[in-house]
């Protein structure tokens, strides 16, 4: 692929340098006077903001969460030992799965084509609907009597009765993954489809030229340059499902029996349905020693991502 390493020839110094302006010195980069008082009293206000809505609540969290008798409490409660192995189920399987799909069908919906276009509008819906009446409207479909739409389908299509969508934990946590995926699949797949739009047309061109094919097109080109996209995305998609109670609240709500609850839904209910704040907040505090270190994978992992075509 000789093209498209030429395109992708080593450069000279970017920024101020390769333009050749002057280098300012240090001290003209600070503020002064009634530059500085603006810049305060810009600044103000949003500092305000954060602190009262972000810093103070987190640590009054903390405060109050700080126990080590609330953490004890919860190991020892098999619904919250249940929890804990559906939330790790239930954001790896999600994330990792409408990641995927939103790549590839990002590269079908750059097709230029009008009903591909007209197919793209119908496709993000689901994302722009509010999280509340998507997900019940999914739980509807699942248990509308006498026959939801997914049962309706599998019996017209197969023959055969339908299950009970919410009679078994596993299956119930597995309608709780397909309703995240099919809300939050069309934001990512929007996401990837901008980075794919970002990306020179002339590296395509020179691979047609060596005679690529569109798998190592897809490999060599859209990969390398996707990486970094694609991890910030996982990353920010796993802190949101790790916090989101949406779906488990309002397509199972946890049944049978507090079998398909994950962390932050039963915080919900020790804090709001068993008056007991405190056991909650330490429930949704104790997925940090699981969430940061996924966090740090991930920087890392953006850190040492580098170009290589």
């Amino acid at each position: 692929m000789s093209g498209v390493s030429d395109a992708f020839a080593e450069s000279g110094p970017s920024g101020p340098a390769a333009l050749g302006w002057p280098r300012l010195p240090r001290w003209r980069g600070r503020l002064h006077g009634s530059d500085l008082r603006w810049s305060l009293a810009f600044v103000a206000p949003y500092a305000v903001l954060f602190t009262a809505f972000v810093v103070y609540p987190f640590g009054y969290a903390l405060w109050i969460g700080s126990d080590p008798k609330l953490y004890g409490e919860l190991l020892s409660d098999r619904r919250y030992l249940r929890a804990a192995v559906n939330i790790v189920a239930f954001v790896g399987i999600a994330v990792n799965v409408q990641m995927i799909l939103a790549l590839l069908l990002s590269g079908f919906f750059m097709r230029r084509r009008l009903w591909i276009k007209a197919l793209l509008a119908i496709y993000i819906l689901p994302w722009t609907l509010p999280a509340v009446p998507a997900y019940l409207s999914f739980h509807w479909m699942l248990v509308a009597y006498p026959q939801g739409l997914a049962d309706n389908l599998i019996s017209l299509l197969f023959g055969i009765e339908g299950p009970f969508w919410f009679n078994r934990g596993w299956l119930a946590l597995g309608c709780d993954i397909t309703a995240a995926v099919w809300k939050w699949m069309p934001l990512w797949t929007l996401i990837f489809l901008g980075g794919r739009m970002a990306i020179p047309q002339d590296l395509y061109d020179a691979a047609d030229i060596d005679g690529a094919s569109p798998y190592r097109r897809f490999v060599h080109i859209t990969m390398p340059l996707l990486a970094n996209l694609y991890i910030v995305s996982t990353l920010i998609s796993a802190v949101w499902t790790f916090g989101d109670y949406a779906p488990v609240l309002f397509v199972s709500a946890g049944t049978p029996a507090f079998e398909s609850e994950v962390i932050p839904t039963l915080g919900f209910h020790f804090a709001l349905d068993f008056a007991n704040p405190p056991l909650g907040i330490a429930a949704g505090l104790s997925v940090l020693p699981l969430l940061v270190p996924i966090m740090i994978v991930l920087m890392q992992r953006l850190k040492a991502t580098e170009v290589q075509l």
